[in-house]
């Protein structure tokens, strides 16, 4: 065999190794990703055992999920500066490993006050470890070999919101609260292990750390913990009629105007908001908000309306949400497979349909609706949100030069997490005022005038009166109220449905004016 031949097979074997440590290292890093954006749902369906485990009241129980949200909302974009100084090697496996005694401190807590404070910590790790791993696609892979890693974490992405809230009650009921943090404790490790040993892409860049733009990392810490603060408390509060949250809305304004003051002016800010002049990152980072909305709203939506008007258990709850989990996975390799030859843009116009179509016939709600009024809405869900989430990060992250990947990928999540966070508090206030708007109007129109009313009222009387006597009329009244009531409530998720439906399709339109995309797989153009 010649030289060249023998330095070829050299190069080959060589080339293959390092791809299999790349695999074999994503994979870590994908485990990872799910465990951060599992963490932020899998106490939703516990809280009132932590409640009583930690003897917290209702207010200061709500700080179990703020405290983790608004950590993890500054750490995301904070994740690409980290990343470049510290490698991502370094970065990723010291977000896991600090993630994992975070949760074992969790699990450990002895009152409210360490919970929330370990929370903070563990959020904060965690949104590292989330952009991290959807960037490194983009600099662990070759082009060609890109579309299968979009596939997975795209997966990873979709499926641990949907099934937070289920594991989360599974394990409480089986074991106790605290295998809610317990559980990520061995995949921690491991991962964290697995990481370090395979992944080698990159090296630290200890200069940035004398350039840390520190009045920019306060003014941002400032702005998106108020914001996120103000989007928690805000519905549960009446917004500004509460000083708190008022307050907090002032210190929001003042720091995102300190924030994006300084991002613009700084010639080493610490996050890099000129990635926007690209205009698929900017339309892509439009859909991951909308697709945010939407992920984070059924899994909070769905479950409000069983558990609220159908009184379905927690089991229950997770079979309809297994459904748009089930469908997730099984839609990912058709995705792969159509992500390599098809127009990204006609991929995730056709995910944002699906999803808008499965929320409108979702808008028809009745006080009976069950499994099967939600599972076909539930199956276009499922399958729309794995074609949005492989095909929105190809269009976004995938047309960003190599040096611009780490600080992208932090800001394209956080623009997912937002739309999270914003959606959940408009789909909070919304269900509540037109709850009551929608039973004003009812009960303006009961009234023993009219026919049907009366027969109700006479049929309760009749039926209770001789067992509680003069009483049996205040509790036909009261069984009307409850009816009434239950009615609005349906009529008011029938709206906030079709809200989301629209917001879908209003994605949909912005599409063609994007920029036709590379399709994953294929040779990139050169910047």
């Amino acid at each position: 065999m010649s030289t060249a031949a023998i330095a070829l097979t050299t190069e080959e074997q060589e080339a293959k190794r390092r791809l299999r440590m790349a695999w074999f290292g994503y994979i870590g890093m994908i485990f990872g990703n799910f465990m951060a954006i599992l963490d932020i749902q899998i106490v939703a369906s516990s809280l009132r055992e932590i409640q009583a485990g930690l003897s917290a009241s209702a207010d200061e129980l709500t700080w179990v999920q703020t405290s983790y949200l608004i950590a993890e909302v500054i750490a995301i974009p904070l994740s690409g500066y980290l990343s470049r100084m510290m490698s991502t090697r370094v970065y990723f496996v010291g977000s896991a490993i600090g993630f994992t005694i975070a949760s074992l401190l969790c699990g450990l807590a002895w009152n409210i006050e360490s919970m929330i404070c370990f929370r903070v910590l563990q959020g904060f790790l965690g949104g590292g470890m989330i952009p991290t791993t959807l960037g490194a696609i983009f600099l662990m892979f070759p082009p060609e070999k890109r579309q299968l890693p979009t596939v997975l974490v795209g997966l990873a992405m979709t499926t641990a919101p949907a099934l937070g809230p289920s594991i989360g009650g599974y394990l409480t009921a089986t074991f106790s609260w605290h295998w809610l943090f317990f559980i990520n404790i061995v995949p921690g490790v491991l991962l964290s292990i697995v990481v370090w040993k395979n992944v080698r892409f990159d090296v630290p860049d200890w200069s940035l750390l004398r350039t840390l733009d520190v009045f920019g990392l306060a003014t941002m810490a400032l702005f998106l913990g108020s914001l996120e603060f103000v989007l928690d408390e805000g519905p549960r509060h009446d917004w500004l009629a509460d000083e708190t949250v008022r307050n907090m809305t002032v210190l929001m304004v003042l720091g995102g105007l300190l924030f994006f003051w300084r991002a613009f002016t700084s010639a080493n800010p610490i996050v890099q908001l000129r990635s926007y002049h690209n205009r698929n990152f900017a339309f892509g980072s439009v859909v991951a908000f909308v697709v945010g909305v939407m992920i984070y709203g059924m899994v909070f939506i769905v479950p409000t309306f069983l558990g609220g008007v159908r009184s379905f258990n927690s089991l229950q709850i997770g079979k309809v949400m297994m459904v748009m989990g089930s469908c997730m996975f099984l839609t990912a390799p058709l995705v792969g497979k159509l992500s390599t030859k098809v127009d990204l843009r006609i991929l995730l116009a056709y995910g944002l349909t699906m999803v808008g179509l499965g929320t409108w016939f979702n808008a028809h709600l009745t006080a009976d609706a069950g499994f099967d009024e939600f599972f076909w809405p539930q199956v276009m869900r499922g399958h729309g949100f794995m074609f949005c989430m492989v095909t929105m990060t190809g269009m976004a992250i995938g047309t960003l030069k190599p040096e611009e990947v780490k600080n992208g990928s932090g800001l394209f999540n956080l623009m997912r997490n937002l739309g999270g966070a914003i959606g959940l508090a408009l789909i909070n206030t919304n269900l509540h005022n037109r709850q009551w708007f929608h039973y004003s109007h009812l009960s303006n129109s009961i009234s023993d005038a009219r026919a049907p009313v009366r027969d109700l009222l006479a049929e309760g009387r009749a039926y209770l009166s001789p067992e509680l006597g003069a009483e049996g009329s205040v509790a036909t009244l009261g069984y009307l109220h409850r009816l009434v009531l239950q009615q609005a409530a349906v009529m008011s998720f029938n709206d906030v449905m079709l809200m989301m439906s629209l917001l879908c399709a209003g994605a949909v339109l912005l599409l063609p004016f994007a920029d036709k995309p590379v399709a994953l797989g294929a040779d990139e153009p050169a910047h």
